[in-house]
């Protein structure tokens, strides 16, 4: 269920931007300022699938190498007691 909330001593200079934002996104104040507080506090989800599509894209573009297991160990166990 929502929740009403009241925000006190609105610095002028904030007001005027968010009023003016407002009215560029043919939106009330209140509908800016949720919109803005969303943007900004609920992390946008991006489905699995599209961040494993976007880590393949990479890993097509980066130089094809071989890897030596024991060096690889080697490495990293390097300044380890």
């Amino acid at each position: 269920m929502p929740t009403t909330l009241t925000v006190k001593s609105v610095p002028d200079e904030i007001y005027e931007r968010l009023k003016a934002s407002a009215t560029a996104n043919h939106r009330s104040l209140n509908s800016e300022i949720i919109a803005r507080l969303e943007a900004q506090l609920l992390p946008a989800r991006t489905p699995a699938a599209e961040h494993l599509a976007a880590i393949r894209a990479v890993r097509t573009r980066l130089p094809k190498a071989s890897f030596d297991h024991a060096d690889v160990d080697r490495f990293k166990r390097q300044g380890r007691p």
